[in-house]
């Protein structure tokens, strides 16, 4: 069955141990937080009855894990609150593990709770009981399986190698229709990455949401564009978002399946555009 992992760059608390091995730290019955996030609604209020609706948005969400530590004595149960301590001390993530070993995560960090009534909580010898409240900056969970589509210039006549869209292009150009599937229930950031020779590359949404790098790459030169971030770099590390054409929509894939299209131009065999992204949702179970 699924189970939670809490987990740092540093240490992994997987939230079963003690069902599964009698030691370490068990997730209670409890935990609050894994389905809907708040939302924050903005409404416009006339001179008549009522408002009118205007937008909304998704807030951070906050996450109660009732905990259960235990150890073989006193030395291991205080070394298990000494590294959870640790733990949250700076930015964790905390997974849904489903059986097939995939999961659903999000970035966390601890806001309150971990106190305890001593005498009822823990005696201070093998066990003790605890709630903590992490909260998530990001209301979603991202799955941890990416999806890829690859357009490549195949030579002359056509453009793109794969999902192909029936059109005739030059043979210098890489350009086609890429199926973008996203199994989320919330908006999925795809992620660009261009390997030169070429030059112009252009991504467009299904709904005309778009941008265009009016930069160049030589031949094996590669160009990432994080369209969540807004990171625009070149496979030396170097900063490209200035290349980007005037008033560049970095458009997010919505659930269920769409199409958008890309291009490049003055390419090679060798050049390609990739597509990838990672479903999220906004509820775990």
């Amino acid at each position: 069955m699924p189970r939670l992992q809490l987990e740092s760059a540093a240490d992994v608390f997987n939230l079963d141990d003690v069902l599964n091995k009698d030691v370490g730290v068990q997730a209670l019955a409890g935990v609050t937080g894994l389905g809907l996030p708040e939302v924050a609604t903005q409404w416009l209020e006339g001179a008549g009855d009522g408002a009118r609706f205007r937008g909304k948005r998704d807030r951070p969400r906050d996450i109660d894990l009732p905990l259960y530590l235990a150890g073989q004595n006193r030395e291991q149960l205080t070394e298990l609150l000494d590294r959870l301590a640790i733990m949250l001390d700076g930015e964790c993530t905390l997974r849904l593990v489903e059986d097939d070993g995939n999961d659903w995560s999000t970035k966390v960090h601890f806001v309150a709770g971990g106190n305890y009534a001593y005498g009822i909580d823990t005696n201070g010898e093998r066990d003790l009981r605890t709630v903590i409240t992490v909260r998530a900056g990001d209301p979603y969970w991202t799955y941890s399986r990416s999806i890829s589509k690859k357009i490549t210039n195949a030579g002359a006549g056509r453009g793109l190698v794969g999902k192909l869209a029936s059109m005739k292009v030059s043979s210098s150009q890489a350009i086609g229709t890429i199926l973008l599937e996203n199994a989320g229930t919330a908006p999925a950031y795809p992620l660009w990455t261009v390997v030169g020779p070429g030059r112009n590359f252009t991504a467009v949404s299904a709904v005309g949401r778009g941008f265009t790098w009016t930069g160049t790459l030589a031949a094996g030169e590669t160009l990432t564009v994080d369209t969540q971030t807004g990171a625009v770099v070149d496979n030396l590390g170097r900063n490209r978002y200035g290349e980007l054409a005037a008033a560049p929509k970095l458009w997010s894939v919505p659930p269920g399946i769409t199409e958008a299209t890309a291009s490049l131009e003055s390419t090679t065999t060798a050049s390609s555009i990739t597509c990838t992204w990672r479903p999220r949702k906004r509820m775990v179970v």
